[in-house]
């Protein structure tokens, strides 16, 4: 029962009294360390939730192929040439890479073509895709469905629209599903209704089969883009897919595969690896960092009981005449150690919870809902509470090994 002894409390807090300006010091270099730890950990959380957020829209393991310009001459054939896509590229993607789960070309509608339902005429973003451009894009269907392939095999004029545009074009209360919208001068059936996590932009988008727009727009085989999902594919067997993808479209194409700017790919996997490990190393920094603040801390401690034992040094010299055993003493140094580390560290854990949790409502680009694992943080506090009472170890041996009468007789 120790621990709830007055006398003792008593007498801890008048050493505390007559070392105001030491304890407070040593106390706030303890609480700054827990502070700064808890900061750094909320902030590095914000960078990465900011991160993530930027990847939301889009399958992770995906490759996304752009259409670009040569810039390196090859076998007799200036640079200078523009790379196009068509349906045997699809086509090629699909039976020689079986590792591809699923794969989509886009092609674009132009944006002259005004979207019509009754009175209300808007300019909405048309895309055509396949049926794998659903997996590709994260697209949630909420009501309806999505394009399937009897649709492209039929050419079918039929259109999935986000939320947003179903809001603007149908209101609240009118059902979209079965509904005839225009898009230009033709008009395509609504199947089905979509959210996307990508945000509102995204949900005003309309999705149509891509047979069907190249057939209306185009000369039938154009493709603007391509993207393919690699499914449960590693991130070296992506690397290595996408490596397989430039060489083979480069013999297709005729471009050198070293000219990046002639066919350029995006792999959003490789991408979110290297983001994931900059945060992994920017995660093993602030630990470090916030380590050697609360050791600073911890040292801090460990000087300023040896301050308080010497100052003490006659009155633990009456105790020891008196009776009191080294075990007690030991006891009554660590207990003021840890009651100083013990309660700075909390005061800076509940400074920096409060702080993050003032920011929790932060949106930005670089920027986005900082928080913190509230086990880590009081696992951290812990372990300083621990390491205060090592730092007051020292001071309390060296105070219960004090001769009493050496101790009464010192000044």
């Amino acid at each position: 029962m120790a621990w709830v002894d007055v006398d003792k409390w008593h007498e801890i807090f008048n050493s505390i009294r007559r070392h105001k300006l030491r304890t407070a010091l040593t106390a706030f270099g303890v609480a700054w360390g827990i502070f700064m730890l808890v900061l750094l950990l909320g902030a590095i959380n914000g960078l990465q939730n900011s991160f993530e957020y930027d990847f939301r829209d889009d399958a992770i393991n995906s490759i996304w192929l752009y259409r670009g310009t040569t810039s390196l001459d090859y076998n007799g054939l200036n640079k200078g040439r523009r790379i196009q896509f068509d349906n045997s590229d699809y086509e090629y993607l699909q039976d020689a890479f079986p590792e591809i789960e699923d794969l989509s070309g886009r092609f674009y509608i132009s944006s002259s073509e005004l979207v019509k339902y009754k009175k209300n005429v808007l300019s909405l973003n048309t895309r055509s895709v396949h049926p794998g451009h659903k997996i590709l894009e994260n697209t949630d269907i909420i009501n309806g469905r999505y394009l399937n392939q009897n649709d492209l095999d039929e050419y079918r004029k039929v259109a999935v629209i986000g939320k947003i545009a179903k809001k603007q074009l149908f209101g609240d209360d009118e059902e979209a599903i079965g509904k005839e919208i225009q898009i230009g001068q033709i008009v395509y059936k609504v199947i089905g209704v979509f959210y996307d996590t990508g945000g509102e932009n995204e949900m005003k988008n309309i999705y149509i089969p891509i047979t069907t727009a190249q057939r209306i727009y185009a000369d039938g085989s154009r493709i603007h883009q391509l993207m393919i999902s690699g499914g449960d594919l590693s991130i070296d067997q992506m690397a290595q897919l996408e490596d397989k993808i430039r060489v083979g479209m480069a013999q297709r194409k005729q471009f050198d595969p070293a000219d990046r700017r002639a066919l350029r790919i995006n792999n959003l996997a490789k991408e979110f690896e290297q983001f994931s490990s900059l945060f992994k190393a920017f995660g093993a920094i602030t630990w470090i960092v916030g380590i050697f603040s609360i050791i600073a801390g911890v040292i801090g401690v460990s000087n300023i009981m040896l301050i308080i034992v010497k100052d003490r040094t006659k009155e633990i010299g009456i105790r020891k005449a008196i009776g009191a055993t080294p075990r007690s003493i030991v006891a009554m140094i660590l207990q003021e150690s840890i009651f100083i580390t013990g309660m700075a560290g909390y005061m800076g854990m509940i400074a920096g919870i409060g702080i993050i949790a003032l920011a929790s409502g932060v949106e930005s680009d670089f920027f986005r809902h900082p928080q913190v694992d509230l086990g880590i943080v009081v696992s951290a506090t812990l372990v300083l509470v621990f390491a205060g009472g090592l730092a007051g170890l020292l001071p309390a041996i060296k105070a219960a090994r004090i001769n009493p009468v050496t101790a009464i007789k010192s000044e």
